[in-house]
């Protein structure tokens, strides 16, 4: 019995070692990462400051930074209009233009206040019931236009109607 205890001792003790030492290599991973990003802001720092001190090189880095952020910036709005993420496009592009730009920064913080106040009204449950009720109503028109459509054509396919008036012309 004694044996069996000891046996358990031993290995509670050893996943307690192990554990300690999977603490210590985490904790030495996660200053190393620190310490590597601190390396690389550092060197983006001096780079950006070599940047600025010549006036020409500065010009150059702000006209390439407006050229892509405008550029972001111009396909969230069209996304606004076509299929794909239109709010990330333009939130995207002006935090690209807000590295170089206050007026961009300023226009950041007004575009994230305005997309976290639609978040707070798209997840209104007032809000979310009027929608479901103008989906069912509007799907509900649908249908009856759909059903109307058949009554007046007389289920003819559209390719199959020779006249597109829905009244008889002849006397």
């Amino acid at each position: 019995m004694a044996s069996s205890d000891d046996g358990r001792s031993g290995r509670a003790e050893l996943v307690h070692e192990t554990a300690e030492a999977v603490g210590d290599m985490a904790e030495d991973a996660g200053e190393a990462v620190k310490d590597a990003a601190e390396a690389i802001t550092g060197r983006f720092q001096r780079f950006r400051a070599f940047i600025r001190r010549n006036r020409l090189l500065n010009t150059t880095w702000r006209i390439g930074v407006f050229t892509v952020g405008v550029t972001v910036l111009a396909g969230g709005l069209v996304m606004m209009i076509a299929p794909g993420p239109g709010i990330l496009g333009i939130i995207v592009g002006l935090a690209i233009l807000a590295t170089e730009f206050a007026w961009a920064q300023r226009a950041l913080h007004r575009a994230k206040a305005a997309a976290e106040k639609a978040k707070e009204k798209a997840l209104d449950p007032r809000t979310k019931r009027r929608n479901t009720i103008l989906a069912v109503i509007g799907g509900l028109l649908g249908g009856a236009a759909v059903i109307a459509y058949l009554v007046v054509y007389q289920f003819t396919l559209p390719w199959n109607i020779v006249d597109y008036t829905p009244w008889d012309t002849t006397p």
